[in-house]
């Protein structure tokens, strides 16, 4: 079992022991768990200040003990505070009686569950042959994948896997995180991030979830490195004769919340997570508070560099909320009616990108703009068909393409790709019949590919980087929906979330996509746009200064750009 390569990469991550063929827990951490397990009236931990002793033992018994006295006295007046004061009688009762001895359980048969996850043959049940799945460190510059299962309900044998479990030991070795910063700052916010994550272990203590996970990091390599698509340069950007796709503007609403299947941004630190154990509360920790299983993927993904994406799909959704920041609040419990796909995963798909932090004026900046469109693609782009990519875009003669379309027939179009991408009208209600099938024909007639609406999977996004971050929030719209062009998504759905400089993005979009502009010549002016930011030539904003009569509804109307309603 040892001399595993990708079980010796995350061991050291694991509070758990390998020795010959076997991987087990020392003999005082059985004793612990099993008394743990046996309820309170055995273990005696029925409260928030004994429960935390019983996990400083446990981590002394495991040698985890990096933790300064101070820390820890922060950590144990936390765990008191919540379970002793915060929660009433009753939770308290259901938490420390029920949830923490099947929890301990869990935590008792992971050894012999990892042992099952790495002696299967193929380790992701014949989803991907070929492909190394099993939990391993995904180092930076290293793309790949790692398949962790919820249950599976076709082998009762395994009555519980990989992804539960690790989640479990993950938040068991860092609650002390969250609890020590509830003491140490009293804020609401993290009160209700705890309230997330004690509902999500409720919840899979009494009814453990079906399902699969993966999670996957995504590289643009740096160099050329056929047959995959590499980091683009800003000539690249400046010559595409992509069309740009579908933009729609949403008003109201949240992005994990939306109907249509799509790549749900996760406006993300460089380290996964960000400050979801800590005190942060802002997109990517909600999202990890109300997808908990997000965060076993902070166990072996380390930081992302600048052409490094990661893309988790399938996690479920346990919690409502309301709120952003200071005012958010849990609102209770979630049932997630996303359908499964073949591989076992929900159809939530997350796509993890880091923005440039407080870039302040050097955003405008050509290396900087093209280091956010980049991470943007790396994020959007599917390199599973980058053959298809290359053969479509790369500008040669005998690859010219059109888009048939099924209701209108074929569409020829002017340029180095006789492609185009007609302005679909989305709703929010459904993607069911928006986009008609497609057919990708050579310029020859010859079919290379068709493409039905199943495989219209766009990007679904608000203002990221912004916020937080200090980003322009027109620059990064631009950038983004340059990006899902790019990587050939067939819409974008943009999320507003109220900000100012974005009420005219609905009117900005129609009109370029009006005029039938390509990835390039968009790309073009927002790089002209940028220099004369710079050189102080212009402090307006980006649509101000491509429309400036669009300052007004009447001034939008004399352009003849059709208005929402």
């Amino acid at each position: 079992m040892e001399d595993r390569e990708d079980l010796r990469s995350i061991l050291a991550y694991l509070p758990v022991v390998s020795r010959s063929s076997s991987l087990f827990w020392p003999s005082q951490v059985v004793e612990a768990l099993k008394a743990l397990s046996s309820g309170p009236h055995h273990s005696r931990v029925d409260s928030g200040e004994v429960l935390f002793l019983a996990i400083a033992d446990l981590r002394q018994s495991l040698s985890l003990t990096h933790f300064s006295d101070s820390l820890a006295f922060a950590a144990a007046d936390g765990y008191s505070l919540f379970f002793d004061d915060l929660m009433s009688r009753a939770e308290a009762a259901k938490w420390f009686g029920e949830v923490v001895p099947v929890m301990a359980n869990l935590l008792l048969r992971l050894p012999s569950l990892l042992e099952a996850h790495y002696a299967d043959a193929d380790g992701n049940g014949g989803r991907m042959e070929g492909v190394k799945t099993r939990l391993r460190i995904l180092e930076s510059q290293e793309a790949g994948i790692v398949f962790l299962s919820q249950e599976d309900k076709f082998k009762n044998k395994r009555s519980i896997l990989q992804k539960s479990i690790v989640s479990h030991i993950g938040r068991f070795i860092s609650h002390s995180f969250v609890f020590r910063s509830l003491y140490e700052s009293y804020s609401v916010q993290q009160e209700n991030k705890i309230k997330c994550i004690t509902h999500y272990f409720e919840r899979i203590c009494s009814h453990l979830p079906v399902g699969v996970v993966s999670f996957e990091r995504k590289v643009l390599p740096l160099e050329h490195s056929p047959p995959c698509v590499s980091y683009p340069k800003a000539d690249y950007w400046s010559k595409s004769s992509i069309p740009l796709c579908c933009f729609k503007v949403c008003r109201s609403g949240l992005i994990e919340d939306h109907s249509c299947e799509g790549l749900e941004v996760d406006f993300a630190n460089k380290y996964l997570g960000g400050g979801a154990l800590n005190r942060g509360c802002v997109q990517e920790e909600i999202r990890f508070m109300i997808n908990p299983e997000l965060i076993a993927g902070m166990l072996f993904l380390p930081s992302m560099a600048d052409n490094e994406a990661i893309e988790i799909v399938g996690t479920e959704r346990f919690s409502n909320y309301t709120g952003y920041a200071s005012s958010f609040c849990y609102r209770g419990d979630n049932i997630d009616k996303v359908d499964l796909d073949s591989m076992g995963r929900r159809r939530t798909r997350i796509i993890a990108i880091d923005a440039l932090c407080n870039p302040g004026k050097k955003q405008f900046r050509l290396g900087c703009l093209l280091r956010e469109i980049n991470k943007a693609f790396c994020g959007f782009f599917d390199q599973s068909r980058c053959q298809q990519y290359q053969r479509l875009f790369e500008g040669d003669d005998s690859c010219r393409t059109q888009i048939d379309h099924d209701v209108e027939g074929p569409v020829a179009m002017s340029g180095d790709l006789l492609l185009r991408h007609e302005a679909l009208s989305l709703t929010s209600e459904s993607s069911e019949g928006i986009f008609a099938d497609r057919l990708i024909r050579s310029s020859g007639g010859k079919i290379i590919q068709h493409v039905d609406h199943q495989d219209q999977i766009g990007i679904v996004t608000g203002n990221w980087g912004c916020g937080a971050f200090g980003g322009d929030p027109e620059l990064k719209a631009t950038i983004q929906w340059l990006a899902a062009s790019q990587a050939l998504r067939p819409f974008i759905s943009y999320y507003t979330f109220g900000v100012e400089a974005l009420q005219t993005l609905d009117q900005v979009t129609e009109w370029i996509l009006s005029h039938e502009w390509t990835v390039g010549e968009l790309w073009n002016v927002l790089v002209d746009y940028s220099a004369q930011r710079l050189k102080g030539e212009t402090d307006l904003g980006f649509f101000s200064w491509l429309l400036p009569s669009l300052s007004s509804t009447s001034d939008a109307m004399k352009l003849d750009v059709p208005q929402t309603p």
